[in-house]
């Protein structure tokens, strides 16, 4: 009789559900999950911005959509976009399928204010990071930030950092220690509203960032079981002993005596293969470690970037023939190069790197790395930063911002690389690794399951392609064959077209706390915890007092380092653990990568990239 009675409740509760209409309701659609490999033709049906059922039975919505011959996949989630709080750029990559664009190598300053100014007016989910060149642009460069900014404000700033002294201060000056515990407060109180990341820019102040900085940057984040997110220290350096990976190797060092999760931005460069195995290695030991790749060979940075000057491209092997002006569609000359730097440092070129041909069909199959598009902040011909009314033909720029996502579809289809493996890359695993840092926003996003929020890309598996190119006037063609997207739960894209005036876009963020974490570095208290609370007695053996220990470099020993030099300032053995050298601003040196010491900086340019010429084409994995 009981089992009679269930039996019975059972039935009348499956009827009422199979009767609900359902807010949206797809059809016919073969939904895909990465988290289960769930993978079936099948009805999907939405209420309230949640999927509410997965089912081979009919079911009836408000909205209905037909995605007969098509995958139904999660939202894609996009971890560079610096295009992410422009609407032009946001609503060009909701035609590539993104829901969830964000900026976590770039970063934002003001976060709580950036935040606000996009709640509910946002028609994708919304995002913010801990930008470490913003924190160091304020206190190096004494730029004013008064509102929220993000990269597309922050690449302009660039620009205005020559004004004080013509040097850009956040890229090239080692901090005291008193603007470094200024640069880690402000990193630290974006992350006290909620930011995702402590996210980094390192290549761009690879000679300004010591490792102390860094490490703690990423003891920032740790203090909140947050990411450190980074672009690569030493961007392009391809032989030893300054390899380009060695930069990856610190961040990756200092996140694993942390216990801390790590995003590796960009991943594209020589020695990939073997920042992803050193990554592997550490997810099998626990860590929360991954990695990110956009699908092309070329790049794109503002010309003003160091790495480009002369010395630089030397050091790279590249020539100006490999510099492309958006603007034009032609490579650069020389002349064409310097005059553009001296009158707009901020300007976006892109750089070609051949290498990249055999490396990208590779990138699709490895486990855990990440689409991400390093979209730019969008502009046209004459540098106007678009608006949400442009058409997307006056774009200008790196098709990257277009069409990254849709790419990797088509690379997918034409290499046979697993559909499966695609919607992982494209949105499952960025969502994951933000999620288990405790993301309550990523623990429902990123997977096609009841209970998760519908957060949907749908796109034909046998027409779905990018269509931008590096063609002037075609760089900013939207992607096709994705004909629905939904945020939320409410349709943003139907039938390849935007849907005006939906503004479904939510906050991803973590809860805000009343206090921040961050204590400042102090010499006395460092050494104290350092050496768990007290001196060991052992030092009085050699008639040490404690007071003087506390004070001692431990450098006497390093004859080089110690010894006076012309224009150089001495090290002795009672320096202080956290002084810094005198900037160049002072003294027009920087210490030489080569040597280890203080030199000309315009000798140590010369020396660096005489040395690196002659290995510029090293390969470690050549035959």
């Amino acid at each position: 009789m009981r089992t009679g009675f269930f039996s019975c409740v059972f039935w009348v509760m499956a009827s009422l559900a199979s009767a609900q209409t359902y807010d949206v309701v797809i059809l016919n659609g073969r939904v895909m999950d990465p988290e289960t490999n769930f993978d079936a033709v099948t009805n999907v049906g939405i209420s309230g911005g949640w999927i509410a059922e997965i089912t081979d039975q009919p079911i009836e919505g408000d909205e209905t959509i037909d995605a007969t011959g098509h995958i139904v996949s999660p939202g894609f989630i996009d971890t560079q976009h610096h295009g992410h709080g422009n609407l032009f750029g946001v609503r060009l990559s909701l035609r590539d399928g993104v829901t969830t664009p964000m900026d976590l190598e770039y970063g934002n300053i003001n976060s709580a204010e950036w935040y606000a100014e996009r709640e509910g007016k946002w028609p994708v989910n919304f995002a913010a990071a801990a930008s470490h060149e913003l924190q160091r642009m304020r206190v190096l460069d004494g730029l004013v930030f008064e509102e929220g900014f993000d990269a597309e404000g922050g690449l302009l700033a660039r620009g205005d950092s020559y004004n004080e002294n013509g040097i850009p201060d956040w890229a090239e000056t080692v901090p005291t220690i008193d603007q470094l515990n200024d640069i880690m407060a402000g990193i630290d109180e974006e992350l006290r509203a909620g930011a995702l990341t402590a996210a980094s820019t390192m290549g761009y102040m690879a000679v300004g960032a010591t490792t102390l900085e860094v490490f703690n940057l990423q003891k920032a984040a740790a203090n909140y079981d947050r990411p450190s997110s980074f672009h690569v220290r030493l961007l392009g350096n391809n032989a030893p002993p300054y390899e380009g990976n060695l930069g990856n190797l610190e961040q990756m060092a200092n996140a694993a005596a942390l216990g801390a999760p790590m995003l590796i931005s960009h991943n594209n460069n020589v020695g990939w293969w073997e920042i992803e195995e050193r990554a592997q290695g550490m997810r099998e030991q626990g860590m929360n470690v991954w990695s990110e790749y956009y699908p092309y060979t070329c790049g794109s940075t503002t010309i003003g970037s160091e790495f480009l000057k002369p010395e630089g491209l030397a050091l790279l092997g590249w020539g100006y023939d490999q510099m492309l002006n958006p603007r034009t569609g032609e490579f650069m000359s020389e002349e064409e190069y310097q005059k553009i730097v001296a009158e707009d440092p901020a300007f976006v070129i892109i750089a070609c790197i051949p290498e990249r041909e055999e490396w990208l069909p590779l990138w699709l199959r490895v486990p855990h790395m990440t689409v991400a598009g390093d979209q730019m902040p969008p502009t046209d011909e004459n540098g106007r930063i678009l608006t949400g009314e442009d058409p997307f033909e006056a774009y200008v720029g790196h098709p990257r911002t277009a069409g990254s996502h849709a790419a990797t579809l088509r690379l997918a289809r034409e290499n046979g690389v697993p559909w499966m493996q695609m919607i992982a890359s494209n949105s499952y695993w960025a969502a994951k690794h933000l999620g288990d840092t405790g993301l309550r926003a990523m623990q429902v996003r990123g997977r096609m399951q009841e209970g998760m929020v519908a957060d949907i890309t749908i796109f034909d598996p046998e027409t779905v392609t990018d269509n931008a190119t590096y063609q002037t006037g075609f760089n900013g063609l939207p992607s096709t064959g994705i004909p629905y997207v939904l945020v939320n739960g409410a349709i943003v894209v139907s039938n390849s077209e935007l849907v005006d005036g939906v503004l479904a876009g939510q906050p991803i963020r973590y809860p805000v706390e009343d206090k921040g974490r961050w204590v400042p570095l102090e010499k006395t208290s460092y050494l104290d915890n350092l050496l768990g609370g007290e001196i060991p007695g052992a030092v009085q053996d050699y008639g040490t007092d404690p007071e003087e220990l506390r004070g001692q470099s431990g450098g006497e020993d390093d004859a080089r380092l110690n010894a006076p030099q012309e224009t150089k300032p001495t090290r002795t053995a009672s320096a202080d653990w956290f002084k810094t050298y005198p900037s160049e601003n002072e003294l027009g040196v920087v210490m030489c990568p080569i040597h280890g010491v203080l030199e000309d900086r315009r000798l140590v340019q010369r020396e660096w990239s005489g040395r690196m010429m002659t290995a510029a084409n090293y390969d470690p994995l050549a035959n």
